[in-house]
């Protein structure tokens, strides 16, 4: 049975009815001045469009935010905005790039005539050069200063990016996306895999790959986010969701589609246990460590009630606490990606991007709240 707990919730960024004025995929940090940051990609007209960008909001209290400040902007659809901090006022933010011609049915059926013509004609702009330079899994890093560095290609990609290691490294538990062949890059569905940096982001190598259980493949596990214990353990939560070609193929599914698996690293992402079912429905996890030593994950709820919901670990991720409800008044599937950050006084900020009554493109939005 789900559970609803005190909370306040508002507006991160709200382009109404604006014409480029969709968000999605949003994650959030909290430098060392109290500055909180969220990342998404805005500015953009659909779920998948080519005119999809970076953006930063920053916030001092939680609650008002300023405008979209364009981060990163390719000729390419700019996806899945991860961002973390480095200490200081320095950030790190992930993401991938997609070519829209890729998608070109899924688009045709879900937009007007008028917009795919349009959609596909921006695309048609594509050259060989610019996918090779563009298209790929990144992460850019800003100093103290402001300035940002070249960004680097790295061979994994994961909607909240990479998290920061007690250590200082940083490590990034990500799909296996993409590849590349006779000198052209395109998509794949590799494996859940470990890339580390020991040197600010410059430079990554690789770690271990997640195993995958009876009758879970590799094209089956998606988006996953890490959490490293106080014993150094790490904690990886995965969206599951079966390949498929047909509704049918679902039939029969030994574990719920669009859930929560689980793995563990004991040696700092060298090695991985196999991916196991939680047991938890929604996806993709996004965990943070609180200051009480409870693990907390949030993760969107594509079901009716549609919303964002919350599990809480307080035995380091051997049991979980699932359907803690922040929001559930979504008006379709369309909204989720939540993430988490610990404000100075205890609470938890969570953003995520949903659709709010009225509009026809969606939010990022925030809900404050505290573990019982």
């Amino acid at each position: 049975m789900s559970k609803k707990i005190n909370m306040e919730h508002g507006v991160v960024c709200r382009l109404k009815n604006e014409r480029l004025g969709y968000f999605g995929w949003p994650s959030v940090a909290l430098m060392e001045d109290g500055t909180i940051v969220a990342a998404s990609s805005g500015l953009r007209y659909y779920h998948v469009c080519p005119w999809g960008k970076t953006v930063f909001n920053y916030s001092k209290d939680g609650s008002t935010w300023s405008a979209p400040e364009i981060i990163n902007d390719t000729p390419l659809d700019d996806r899945d905005a991860g961002v973390i901090s480095l200490g200081g006022r320095k950030l790190l933010v992930s993401w991938f790039t997609s070519d829209v011609r890729q998608h070109d049915e899924w688009i045709k059926q879900r937009v007007s005539d008028m917009d795919y013509k349009e959609i596909m004609e921006a695309a048609s702009s594509y050259t060989e050069d610019i996918i090779k330079k563009c298209f790929g899994s990144w992460v850019r890093t800003r100093d103290n200063e402001g300035s940002w560095a070249e960004p680097v290609r790295v061979s994994v990609s994961a909607p909240h990016g990479p998290i920061l290691l007690s250590n200082k490294d940083i490590l990034y538990l990500g799909k296996d996306m993409f590849q590349v062949q006779d000198g052209v890059r395109s998509r794949r569905n590799g494996a859940i895999k470990a890339i580390k940096s020991c040197d600010g982001g410059k430079t990554w190598i690789e770690m271990g790959n997640v195993p995958t259980g009876e009758d879970v493949y590799d094209c089956d596990v998606h988006e996953p986010h890490v959490v490293e214990l106080s014993s150094g353990k790490l904690i990886g939560l995965i969206r599951y969701q079966k390949r498929r070609d047909k509704k049918d193929d679902l039939v029969g599914l030994k574990y719920d589609d669009f859930s929560i698996f689980q793995t563990e690293s004991d040696d700092g992402g060298k090695t991985w246990t196999k991916a196991h079912p939680t047991g938890v429905y929604g996806s993709p996890p996004h965990v943070i460590r609180h200051s009480s030593g409870v693990l907390v994950c949030v993760y969107g709820y594509r079901k009716e009630p549609y919303g964002e919901r919350a599990m809480i670990s307080w035995d380091e991720g051997k049991t979980w606490k699932s359907d803690i409800v922040l929001r559930d008044d979504g008006l379709n599937g369309d909204l989720g990606y939540p993430a988490s950050v610990e404000l100075n006084d205890g609470s938890i900020l969570t953003v995520y991007y949903q659709k709010l009554a009225g509009d026809k493109q969606t939010s990022i939005l925030w809900t404050r709240w505290r573990i019982e």
